[in-house]
């Protein structure tokens, strides 16, 4: 890392240092210090002393021996990498083992792992506006363990939850009100700065009309120190408004000697200030002597960095007076802010350091420079997935000005599908001159566009079309346009069917990246990704979780990457996290990447984030939660005016009311699912959302659980025989599994256990654990049927993935009709929960007596409740009952 990107990430994570004047609010320290809540939101406009107040906290919590890290964020941290980095630093600091680099939910599992007190202050969090950051946030606080806390300090309410975190008292809140300054603390404060003291009726005035606004509290005093101030200044001041703070901060500044008032005024552009960067704007003046000067005098400047061997501090203004002195700037040098911008951008320039240099140069009103760093960096930025941070720039510059760099604009609009989706992306082409600009190449890449805009936006027919011709015209000119094309017509083509030349395509594009002289991260993400769902629609679900993760990871490989793009990866990396099982770190990642998906409307990566995000609530309980993601799902697709979309909600709906019991509901929404055109459309498509949930498929499962079994065999044996033709062994899989339950529901126990066990065998050596798990509690009967006629000797890899399935399903006792029944050659009866209860009573070696006393039933009892067990279980003994439960998975 430089020394520059070194200093910064430095100065973020240090709290400001401790101001002489500063007033002790030791109250809300020791509320925050002490409180068991799992979020403190201290909240309030500028300048009521947030920021202090939670050093204060943060230092009475390290007196007290709990580890505390900071971090002060900025806007370039809605950048998910770049959080995500900051992230891991923090962690660091916490004394816990950090993922610098790695996955976003790793950070979130070091951090709801460890078992000591912690505190992390995020500060200004209002700056955060980006879903997957705030997601991940929620995350951690979310998964929060005992002695932990995050402290944030913002203006604006933050997109966290609040109102759970808030019914569950896990939530303290320190407002405005809290924050402002008491009589006392108004007097304690004038009383440490060097200036005639007030008498008690001229203090009670002061602090009525500031209202306890520290702020405008330290304006006032400021004013109070100059000599000669008027007798009556604080009769005449009001400070309970922005408007007069502005006044007072003029008072203060117009008598600052000319150099400082300068000085000030000319370095309000920047976000952070050292000499270097200062003396750049002013190269006649000594800007480190000014800055310290300006820091001895407490005036103006907050430390934002400690001190690090010979290396400058750096302070930034208070947010209050910065954007009072910018309007100042304007006002009175209007024509000094372009030259000042220009001059910030040329230092960062020559640092090498090209974010701030156009972001200056673009709030510079400089655009013409603008463009001209683009043009040196754009590219490469764009072959990095940084797209977020492309569509800010490009949306701030004027499109005549835009059409001057053609390549500009091909980059511009890749930018615009990756962050605000197809349909603006198409205007926006639409509207450019690119498809008929008068030179070739970018004519060729403007046309690459189409099949991925049409792809994205599910119209696959023509996406296919257009890109067959787009092909012939490779290569374009531009690197990353050539392997989007052959990225994006890969992925066509494994919808369309054609696999194979799906798959030449990707060693194309894997080809043509390794033979690139610039990172294309973007792209490997994109090429491992469409390999993987070849591999998982192909039953490899091993190989396509390690695809998915090496694309998920690659654009986290470079510093402050942005991982917008990434959500194409994401959501199928979640996917398989939760095929596993693993539904934590599942619900972890959509926390990231359903945000983004959304965002961008891609309808397959829609359905399969809502749609697992729908089954991980289901499954823990929460239905209401369950149904919201399914309903926001649906209201999307109609939005957006994707019928598919909408299907594939009240599929899954129609899922969930099946699993609840209610039959009829459950085929009203079949019902309402079944738009001929979109599955007549998936029969010839292979469209990753439509793997495993179609309404053919649907459709059986109702049939087995409410309607004719034998008749749903049928249509079983047809989709089978169509998923083994086309070569979609996970498709199989799954059709197999609900064969086996359909034969169980026919009353034909033999065949459903051959048959699962001829599922188990193929998926235990891939590790599928939800393709069987999520057809409920039917499918745990079956699996215990099979434990028990299973021989002894079998696979032993097989035999440990049974009882992970088991583990995994849990006790089904009765009186639930799909509680697990005896087998072996015993009665169908299926055990009670008093049964179970004595079952895992005699695993752990309680005797008759001992059972009955914690019980609390007579040893009559226990007797007749072991007599049941034997019977319904075919046990001899009492070890061979036990044995035989533990099988079964119904004790542990």
């Amino acid at each position: 890392m430089p020394p520059s990107a070194t200093r910064i990430l430095e100065a973020k994570l240090n709290p400001p240092s401790a101001a002489p004047t500063q007033v002790l609010r030791a109250a809300i320290s020791d509320e925050i210090a002490n409180t068991a809540a799992r979020l403190v939101l201290v909240r309030a406009p500028a300048g009521f002393g947030k920021t202090t107040t939670m050093a204060q906290a943060r230092q009475r919590m390290d007196d007290q021996g709990i580890a505390t890290a900071w971090l002060t964020l900025d806007r370039a941290d809605n950048d998910m990498s770049r959080f995500v980095s900051c992230l891991g630093e923090v962690v660091l600091r916490l004394g816990m083992e950090g993922p610098r680099g790695n996955a976003p939910f790793d950070a979130v599992a070091v951090l709801a792992a460890h078992d000591a007190p912690f505190a992390l202050f995020l500060d200004e969090f209002e700056v955060v506006h980006e879903p997957a950051v705030l997601g991940l946030v929620r995350e951690i606080v979310e998964h929060m363990p005992r002695g932990g806390r995050i402290v944030i300090g913002s203006r604006s309410l933050p997109d966290l939850g609040l109102g759970r975190l808030r019914a569950r008292g896990q939530l303290l809140e320190i407002d405005t009100d809290r924050l402002r300054f008491s009589l006392e603390e108004t007097g304690a404060f004038l009383g440490q700065r060097a200036m005639p003291a007030l008498s008690a009726e001229r203090l009670d005035q002061l602090h009525r009309k500031t209202e306890g606004w520290v702020a405008a509290i330290w304006l006032a005093s400021m004013a109070l120190e100059r000599p000669g101030v008027a007798p009556d200044f604080v009769e005449r001041f009001s400070g309970s408004n922005r408007a007069v703070a502005e006044y007072l901060a003029e008072d203060v500044l117009a008598h600052q000697p000319g150099a400082i008032r300068d000085f000030l005024l000319r370095t309000s552009i920047l976000r952070q200030l050292d000499p270097s960067v200062c003396q750049a704007l002013i190269p006649r003046g000594n800007s480190a002597a000014i800055l310290e000067q300006l820091a001895a005098a407490d005036l103006f400047l907050t430390p934002i960095s400690s001190e690090a061997g010979d290396e400058p501090r750096a302070w930034r203004y208070h947010s209050l007076f910065s954007d009072f002195l910018r309007a100042q700037l304007v006002r009175e040098q209007p024509d000094e802010l372009a030259r000042l911008h220009l001059a910030a951008s040329g230092w960062y320039e020559s640092q090498g350091r090209p974010v701030p240099a156009i972001d200056h140069a673009i709030e510079g009103g400089d655009h013409p420079h603008a463009l001209t760093l683009l043009d040196i960096w754009a590219e490469q930025f764009l072959e990095q997935g940084r797209m977020r941070l492309l569509a800010r720039w490009f949306a701030a510059i004027p499109e005549h000005q835009l059409r001057q760099y053609p390549f500009l604009q091909l980059i511009a609009l890749w930018a615009e599908c990756f962050t605000h989706g197809p349909w603006d992306a198409m205007a926006r082409l639409e509207a450019s001159d690119c498809v008929q600009s008068p030179l070739p190449e970018v004519r060729a890449c403007a046309h690459t566009l189409y099949p991925l805009l049409w792809a994205m936006q599910d119209r696959y027919d023509e996406a296919y079309e257009a890109g067959r011709a787009c092909l012939n015209r490779l290569p374009t000119g531009l690197a990353f346009a050539d392997s989007a094309l052959l990225n994006a017509m890969a992925h066509i083509l494994s919808v369309m069917g054609d696999q194979h030349a799906s798959q030449r395509l990707l060693d194309a594009a894997r080809s043509q990246q390794g033979h690139a002289k610039r990172d294309g991260t973007f792209h490997r993400m994109y090429t491992e990704a469409s390999e993987g769902m070849l591999d998982l629609q192909a039953g490899r679900l091993r190989q396509a979780t390690a695809r998915f993760r090496i694309a998920v990871d690659s654009t986290h490989a470079v510093t402050y990457n942005h991982s917008h793009g990434n959500a194409w990866a994401g959501v199928l990396y979640a996917g398989v996290v939760y095929e596993a099982n693993q539904l934590p770190q599942a619900e972890h990642l959509l926390n990231v990447y359903l945000p983004l998906a959304r965002d961008v409307g891609l309808p397959d990566h829609m359905i399969l984030s809502h749609v697992m995000r729908s089954r991980i609530a289901f499954h823990s309980g929460d239905v209401e939660a369950a149904l919201q993601a399914l309903t926001e799902l649906e209201y999307l697709g109609h939005a957006r005016q994707l019928p598919r979309v909408v299907a594939g909600a009240k599929l899954e709906r129609s899922r969930m009311l099946l699993l609840q019991g209610n039959g009829p509901a459950a085929r009203d929404e079949l019902q309402r699912a079944d738009d001929p055109a979109i599955w007549e459309r998936e029969r010839r498509m292979r469209l990753p959302a439509h793997d495993l949930d179609y309404l053919a498929l649907a459709k059986a499962r109702w049939e087995v659980a409410f309607g004719d079994a034998r008749a749903a065999l049928q249509l079983l044996d047809a989709e089978i025989h169509a998923a083994t033709a086309a070569a979609r062994t996970r498709r199989v899989l799954k059709l197999q599994v609900l064969r086996a339950l359909a034969q169980q529901r026919a009353g034909d126990h033999a065949a459903a256990v051959a048959e699962i066990g001829t599922v188990l065998q193929t998926a235990s050596q891939e590790g599928f654990m939800r393709l069987i798990l999520d057809e409920g509690p039917a499918v745990g009967r079956l699996l215990q049927r099979y434990a028990m006629a299973m021989p002894d000797a079998g696979d032993p890899i097989q035999a440990e993935y049974l009882q992970r399935l088991l583990h995994a399903i849990g006790p089904l006792a009765a009186p639930e009709p799909e509680a697990p029944a005896a087998a072996g050659g015993g009665s169908e009866e299926p055990l009670t929960r008093k049964e179970i209860r004595v079952l895992q009573l005699l695993a752990e070696g309680y005797s008759n007596s001992a059972m009955a006393e914690k019980l609390f039933v007579s040893d009559s009892t226990v007797r007749t409740h072991l007599r049941n067990i034997n019977m319904k279980l075919d046990a001899k003994s009492r070890t061979q009952a036990v044995a035989i439960a533990r099988k079964l998975g119904v004790i542990r």
